[in-house]
C-alpha cells in the first residue's frame, strides 16, 4: 500500500513526507486502527498523529526560549527576532552540554580506540535490537537481553567488507533527554560524533516518532544528520564592522538578521559570504563551528513480525533498511548502504612488471583520494621518492595514464608508483 492509500484510509490530513514519521506497528489488537470490520487483520499498521507540544516542568533558560520562539513562530516574527532567539538558546545549549569542571571525557566503558578505515555507531532506544545486529554482523559477543538497558558500556567489533575493515560501535540505549545528560546520554552521544557513519536503530513494532526524538538528541548534540555544511564564509576581522555578500538570493535572512545574531556573540567586525540559500540555523553553525555532519542509515528492525503491506511503506521512508537482526534478513543491502554512505574507494597496487595486488586494495575515503593522499596511506617516504604514477581505471581517459601527486583517483583504480632515480 502506499503512503496516499495509507492516508486515505486512516483519514489524517497530513502529508505523505510527514507520514513516514509518524507510522508505527502495533501486534496488539486493542493498539490498532480501524473499523470493527478489518481490526482483526493482522499486522494493521497504524498512523500516529503528532502529539501535542508539552512544556517541561524544569524551569531552565533554554526551555523559556524555546517556548518564545514557538510563540514567535506561530506569530510570524521577524527574521531580525527569531534569529536574535535561535543565538541566545544555541548559546545556552552549548553550556548545557559544555562540562563545567576540568576532567571527563567519554567516560569508563564508553570510548574505545579507533581501528578499521572507517567507524559505525549503532544508536537507538534500548531492547530495539542494537547487540543481536552487532552479533550478527560481526560475530562479536554483545550482550542481548529482553529487558532494557541489557548493553551498559561500547561494545566495539569489525567488520570485513569489499576489502575494508570497518569498526562498528554497540553503544548503550539512548533516552529521550540524553543531550541533557539522561541516562549518560552525553557519553553516549559524544562517541557517537567520533562514528564516519551512524545506523540509527529502530524496532518497527514502536511508533517510527521514535526516529523524531533520537533525531533531537543528535541534533541537540552538535551532530548535523545526512548534511553537509553550509557554503558559508565567515571571517572576524579587527575592525570594519559586519559586512555581508551573497551570491545567491536569501530568502530567510537579511543584513539586520545576521547582524543581530552575530551581535549575540559579540562579534562587531566580520565578512560574511553566503554561496548558498541559508537559514538563521546555519550561520549560527557556522559561528559556533563545532558541528559535526555525519552520515546517516535509519536500521528498521523486526520486519520478521510486520505484513507485506507494512513492510511496503516503512521502504518509503528515506535513508532507511528494513531488517530481521535474528533473522539476519536483508543485510546485503545494508552492507551495500553502508559502503555507499561511508564513500569508501579501493585503490589496487601493481609493482612494476608484475600483475596487480587485487587481494589486498588500499582503502581510502572518496574526499582524500589523490595520488599523494594514496602515497602517504602507504608510506610517506613515497611523496618524497615520488616522480609519477600510471594509473589504470575510469578516473583516466587511457588506460595507462602518466599523472601527478593532484590527481584524482576512482573506485578500483589501479596505480604503479614511479619513483625518482
Amino acid at each position: 500500500m502506499t503512503f496516499t492509500g495509507a492516508l486515505q484510509h486512516a483519514n489524517l490530513a497530513v502529508t505523505a513526507s510527514e507520514a513516514c514519521l509518524y507510522v508505527g506497528f502495533r501486534k496488539n489488537q486493542r493498539d490498532r486502527v480501524g473499523n470493527g470490520s478489518n481490526s482483526k487483520k493482522q499486522g494493521k499498521f497504524q498512523l500516529l498523529r503528532r502529539n501535542p507540544i508539552h512544556i517541561p516542568s524544569r524551569k531552565t533558560m533554554p526551555d523559556a526560549f524555546i517556548l518564545t520562539l514557538s510563540i514567535s513562530t506561530t506569530l510570524q516574527a521577524t527574521a531580525f527576532h527569531l534569529g536574535t532567539l535561535k543565538a541566545k538558546l544555541a548559546k545556552l545549549r552549548r553550556e548545557l552540554i559544555t562540562p563545567s569542571g576540568g576532567g571527563g571525557g567519554a567516560g569508563v566503558g564508553f570510548d574505545v580506540a579507533k581501528t578499521g578505515v572507517a567507524r559505525v555507531g549503532f544508536v537507538g532506544f534500548p531492547s530495539v535490537g542494537k547487540s543481536t545486529l552487532m552479533s550478527k554482523m560481526t560475530g562479536t559477543h554483545s550482550e542481548v537481553g529482553a529487558y532494557e538497558f541489557t548493553t551498559l558500556t561500547t561494545v566495539p567489533g569489525v567488520i570485513q567488507y569489499k576489502g575494508a575493515k570497518i569498526q562498528m560501535l554497540d553503544l548503550p540505549g539512548i533516552i529521550e533527554g540524553a543531550k541533557d545528560g539522561k541516562g549518560r546520554g552525553r557519553q553516549v552521544i559524544a562517541v557517537a560524533r567520533t562514528c564516519s557513519l551512524i545506523f540509527i536503530v529502530l524496532d518497527v513494532l514502536k511508533p517510527l516518532t521514535d526516529k523524531r526524538v533520537i533525531e533531537k538528541e543528535l541534533e541537540g548534540f552538535g551532530i548535523r544528520l545526512n548534511r553537509t555544511p553550509p557554503a558559508i564564509v565567515f571571517k572576524k576581522k579587527e575592525k570594519g564592522g559586519v559586512n555581508v555578500t551573497s551570491s545567491v538570493a536569501l530568502t530567510g535572512l537579511d543584513n539586520d538578521s545576521v547582524k543581530a545574531i552575530l551581535s549575540e556573540y559579540r562579534i562587531h567586525n566580520a565578512d560574511v559570504h553566503f554561496k548558498e540559500n541559508a537559514t538563521a540555523d546555519d550561520l549560527i553553525d557556522v559561528i559556533e563551528g563545532n558541528r559535526i555532519y555525519i552520515p546517516v542509515i535509519y536500521v528498521l528492525n523486526k520486519i520478521d513480525q510486520i505484513s507485506i503491506e507494512e513492510l511496503e511503506i516503512i521502504y518509503k521512508i528515506p535513508h532507511a533498511i528494513p531488517i530481521s537482526a535474528h533473522h539476519g534478513w536483508n543485510f546485503d543491502d545494508l552492507l551495500e548502504k553502508m559502503w555507499e554512505y561511508l564513500a569508501l574507494l579501493r585503490i589496487y597496487t601493481k609493482p612494476k612488471n608484475q600483475l596487480p595486488d587485487y587481494s589486498a586494495p588500499v582503502v581510502m575515503r572518496s574526499t582524500h583520494c589523490t595520488i599523494e593522499d594514496f602515497c602517504n596511506s602507504i608510506h610517506k617516504q613515497l611523496v618524497k621518492d615520488f616522480k609519477y604514477a600510471l594509473v589504470w581505471g575510469s578516473s583516466v581517459k587511457h588506460n595507462p595514464q602518466k599523472v601527478g601527486k593532484d590527481h584524482l583517483l576512482a573506485d578500483e583504480d589501479v596505480v604503479q608508483i614511479v619513483k625518482k632515480t
